[in-house]
């Protein structure tokens, strides 16, 4: 059985804030359960995949029929609870992270540090703490080889926050780039290998974050340090 699924595309593509400062904000890229189904769906057939859960729903398999063996193939992974629906959220985190297992939206790992320093979106809410005053969207995205090497984010006016495209760039800047973008995804891919169970759940509540694809450079090199230390 050969798999080939297809990249996200942009309108496939949501993007929430990560952490709020006074003098700017992070954004992170994530997909949903729905994008999932439609690129099994589209892919596979929506009568030749299932989706089962356990452990109340903190685990999933989704598993794949193979028509050349005649078998289905699982592949399974641990969600973690959402912030506002306990059993919805941990049931659909545990479904997204079992597909990234498949490669859907797994360029996302790739994903830049998207770092906004703009202060005219930040205020402060009623409960005095900070909030970003408009929502963001993908609006171009370019994916080789299972790598982001492009990424335009715009706000809801339609003005570009966030922009990797360059006019002009030498081979030397192309390289680094790909080797910065090669290194996050390498300890992204790591940390989700070794990490499971337990210590994913501790250690994703401990940096704050829902998966290890969203935390920022510094976070993944911290988590790194402390559980691959000798």
């Amino acid at each position: 059985m050969i798999l080939n699924f297809r990249t996200l595309k942009a309108s496939e593509i949501d993007v929430k804030p990560q952490t709020v400062k006074e003098n700017g904000f992070s954004l992170l890229l994530y997909k949903n359960a729905r994008v999932d189904m439609d690129v099994l769906d589209e892919t596979v057939g929506a009568m030749n995949w299932q989706r089962k859960h356990s452990r109340e729903n903190a685990n999933c398999i989704v598993s794949i029929y193979d028509e050349d063996k005649k078998i289905w193939v699982e592949k399974e992974d641990t969600g973690t609870e959402s912030f506002t629906e306990k059993e919805k959220g941990l049931a659909s985190d545990s479904f997204k992270r079992a597909c990234f297992n498949w490669g859907i939206g797994r360029e996302l790992y790739t994903s830049p540090f998207i770092w906004i320093s703009d202060s005219k979106y930040i205020k402060k809410n009623k409960e005095g703490k900070l909030a970003l005053t408009d929502k963001f969207s993908v609006k171009e995205i370019t994916v080789v080889d299972k790598v982001i090497t492009e990424l335009e984010i715009i706000d809801s006016k339609g003005t570009v926050v966030f922009s990797t495209k360059s006019k002009k760039t030498t081979k030397r800047e192309q390289d680094k780039a790909q080797e910065y973008l090669n290194s996050r995804a390498g300890m992204i891919e790591k940390l989700t290998e070794y990490v499971t169970g337990e210590n994913l759940e501790k250690t994703l509540k401990h940096f704050e974050v829902e998966a290890f694809w969203q935390m920022t450079d510094e976070q993944l090199k911290e988590a790194c340090q402390k559980i691959f230390k000798k």
